[in-house]
């Protein structure tokens, strides 16, 4: 039903097989209207849609049991995968619905969807605990009774997670859920939540779903429409999205752009090369009647959705996710402040990190240094056995030579150094990944990245970093020696390491002979020689 193909961080890049087809995702289902869909369908095909949700509720209302005959694929005029909501954004809209989930469900049955959601009560935003417990609660019990009564094993069944802002019931709620049996899981209410740019507690919400959750189910995020959610979700592991927002936006003017949204009016050129914004100018679209002038603004908006999705795919495939959503979260103050705190879902992003990768990590400011590659690699270094017989720890700075034993110094040291090796252990301290073994400085991903100049002086930076290296050098100094080099770049670092650190030696590096010969008798000194 779900094969993963791809990974990187929580983000898959998989195929979902439904008895219309199959969908690669992550994927975004745009939201069709069943009555009053104003951008043609067909044109959602055309842009490169292979799925799309309706609203089961509605077309029941409108079609009542002549639906069946139909089909809704037909009803829409869509032939690709068609998912149904059951009713559960009305419950948010109106407070509640004249419907039961089993009557639901079974009319979902009789339309032949593809993907059916059960009947769920949405946690509005602002819902006290009592109130949010309740929805939990009845979400759970619709779910139990529809999966009791449904007939056809052809459809997958959707189970909605809820809980809103407290986010202990949307771990509950998700782990009661994941016993039920359902082929895919949805988080609801996060509409309210991402209206507000509140990607941290959006980011809560997602991990703890995600976590408790089968890892071999895709996750679907209700109502993730926005250019900026969408990489930070797929990130946290959302496999699949729903949204409206093409057209919500397009009523209200707003133009959609890989970085946010602007209105129209306010536009002087189009930053876009769709068909839309390729055969118009700004003042034409503007031009148009209301009705025609907002559905080519819609449909510009699904092109830059449908782009946006198509972005993060390759980005994954790549192994470059992180710094997409680095990228993205400048956007937004919101979005910054749920990506400073991506480093406290390690263990989620870390899983899903490929060893080896194609291209190397970049390192730009203080967020990077709970990269997934940075994080692995401090943990296995708490692994590493320095043989007894190397007696002395020489930590050299990293410079712009790659691999690390290509570098000047540890060549002019090695040459020097002679007969004495066998008693030395070099590490190259580098600013993203800490404490490097010269002996697998090689290995991916300790020389394939690039970090700017302004990664280590960034106090946050420094600070882990130095954590980190006294950390190991600290467990590892009985019955040895450690030699601090000093070289532009890592001055402050090293003195700070050297003050944690009693007895140890700091030499300067200043490319020279003289600094060579330093070491050389320094290490002479330590092993108890003089020559």
């Amino acid at each position: 039903m779900f094969e993963v193909k791809a990974t990187d961080l929580a983000g898959r890049i998989g195929r979902l097989r439904t008895k219309s087809g199959t969908i690669e995702t992550p994927a975004l289902l745009p939201v069709i209207h069943p009555i009053h869909q104003q951008v043609p369908v067909r044109e959602l095909s055309n842009i490169g849609f292979k799925a799309v949700m309706t609203n089961a509720y509605i077309t029941m209302k409108h079609y009542g049991d002549t639906a069946a005959e139909i089909d809704i694929h037909r009803i829409i005029d869509f032939d690709g995968v068609v998912m149904t909501d059951s009713g559960g954004y009305q419950v948010l809209e109106y407070g509640d619905i004249a419907v039961d989930p089993v009557d639901m469900a079974k009319f979902e049955e009789s339309i032949s969807t593809d993907i059916a959601i059960t009947l769920d009560t949405p946690t509005t935003k602002d819902a006290s605990r009592m109130h949010a417990q309740k929805t939990v609660r009845s979400t759970i019990q619709a779910a139990k009774e529809t999966l009791l009564n449904v007939s056809r094993h052809d459809i997958l069944w959707t189970g909605p997670i809820q809980g809103g802002a407290h986010i202990d019931l949307v771990r509950s709620s998700a782990r009661k859920m994941s016993k039920l049996g359902f082929d895919i899981f949805a988080l609801g209410s996060p509409t309210e939540i991402m209206k507000a740019y509140d990607f941290t507690l959006l980011t809560q919400m997602i991990y703890a779903a995600k976590k408790n959750i089968p890892l071999s189910k895709p996750l679907h995020l209700f109502g993730a429409g926005h250019p900026l959610t969408l990489p930070l979700a797929v990130a946290l592991g959302c496999d699949l999205f729903d949204s409206a927002s093409y057209m919500l936006y397009a009523k209200d003017g707003r133009y959609m752009t890989e970085y946010g949204t602007v209105r129209l009016d306010n536009l002087s050129f189009f930053p876009c090369s769709c068909p839309i914004c390729s055969t118009h100018t700004v003042k034409e679209l503007l031009s148009y009647e209301l009705y025609e002038g907002r559905i080519k603004l819609a449909t510009h908006n699904l092109y830059q959705l449908h782009r946006e999705v198509e972005t993060i795919k390759q980005v994954t495939r790549e192994g470059r996710l992180w710094s997409y959503v680095g990228m993205k979260a400048r956007a937004h103050p919101g979005l910054w402040e749920a990506y400073i705190h991506m480093g406290k879902y390690i263990d989620l992003l870390e899983d899903g990190t490929p060893s080896f990768k194609s291209r190397g990590a970049f390192f730009f400011t203080s967020p990077d240094h709970f990269h997934p590659d940075s994080i692995r690699h401090t943990v296995r270094l708490r692994n590493v056995t320095i043989p007894k017989k190397r007696r002395i720890m020489i930590v050299i700075p990293e410079d712009n030579v790659k691999p690390f034993y290509s570098s000047p110094i540890y060549t002019t040291l090695t040459e020097l150094l002679g007969d004495y090796l066998e008693n030395v252990q070099f590490f190259f301290l580098s600013s993203p990944f800490g404490l490097v073994p010269v002996e697998v400085s090689d290995i991916y991903p300790l020389s394939q990245y690039e970090s700017s100049p302004s990664f280590i002086a960034d106090p946050q930076v420094s600070k882990d970093l130095i954590d980190r290296t006294v950390s190991f050098l600290e467990k590892n100094k009985k019955s040895r020696s450690i030699i601090l080099i000093k070289r532009d770049g890592y001055i402050e670092v090293i003195k700070k390491i050297s003050r944690r650190l009693e007895g140890t030696t700091v030499l300067d590096w200043k490319d020279d002979c003289q600094s060579a010969r330093k070491i050389l008798e320094a290490v002479q000194k330590l092993l108890g020689f003089n020559r």
